[in-house]
């Protein structure tokens, strides 16, 4: 219809970033947080395989309701969080150097592994074409504004 864009495409470098430092920010924040107060090496990793894992599941729930399997894209956090544990692992004396040091790697590395991994992913055009959207019962059906008629 008139006025429909292709949401990935037309923001895909703006989720890029606000993923970026959301999703990095969550993984750097929640293990340094756990690995403090538990002192337990490892648990960023454990963190980000579940996390991955999670992810694996609401993939193939959306694909089982008929949207493409490249509809949910599987964020690559397993990488940038075992920089994050070997860096705890490190630092074990300086608590304040894991932060900066584990906080920093997981920020410069975890947008790097997502755009390798984004970059794989096929043409969202093609894909958009591909899959029209799922028609919405009437209930569900947007009204048009009457714009200028």
């Amino acid at each position: 219809a008139r006025g429909d864009y292709i949401f990935y495409t037309d923001w895909m470098w703006t989720s890029f970033v606000v993923f970026s430092i959301s999703q990095s920010t969550m993984l750097a924040v929640g293990a340094i947080y756990y690995m403090l107060f538990t002192g337990v090496p490892g648990t960023a990793t454990y963190y980000a395989t579940i996390m991955t894992i999670y992810t694996w599941v609401a993939k193939g729930a959306w694909f089982a309701l008929g949207y493409p399997y490249d509809f949910i894209v599987v964020p690559v956090w397993i990488p940038s969080a075992m920089l994050l544990d070997l860096t705890y692992w490190a630092t074990r004396r300086n608590k304040h150097a894991a932060i900066i040091i584990g906080g920093t790697l997981v920020g410069l590395s975890f947008p790097l592994f997502n755009m390798v991994n984004l970059l794989l992913v096929r043409d969202p055009l093609e894909v958009a074409f591909k899959y029209p959207r799922p028609t919405l019962p009437a209930y569900m059906t947007p009204i048009e504004p009457q714009v200028g008629k």
